[in-house]
């Protein structure tokens, strides 16, 4: 059961910040892209919902965190979730999750140095 809430915990976070980053990572993109125009201005139409996506992915990673290091795990013996390697992979997983995050929610601040 913990292994689900970590794993759905890091999804929705993920989510949340690709929420939060859009309005500057889908402009970015397409600038990329050599798709450029009026247009794309008005693609930071979510740029009032980023405090509320930035919360929501710091909340969903407090949870994952909270369920990978603070709450005991409950594994009956010869479970997949019993084993170390599985937890090691999970938090693993979690910090590699939680870099690109940061990466992705930091993109409003160093974008405008590329456009």
């Amino acid at each position: 059961m913990a292994q689900n809430s970590a794993n759905s915990s890091l999804t929705a976070g993920g989510l949340a910040a690709l929420g939060g980053s859009l309005c500057c990572v889908g402009p970015l993109l397409l600038l990329a892209l050599g798709i450029g125009g009026a247009w794309v201005a008005n693609l930071t139409a979510l740029e009032p919902y980023r405090p509320i996506f930035i919360g929501m992915t710091l909340l969903f990673l407090g949870l994952a965190m909270r369920t990978l290091y603070l709450v005991p795990r409950a594994c009956a013996p010869g479970m997949q979730c019993a084993e170390p390697r599985t937890l090691k992979r999970q938090r693993l997983t979690f910090w590699l999750v939680t870099v690109l995050l940061v990466v992705l929610l930091a993109v409003p601040w160093f974008a405008p140095l590329f456009y």
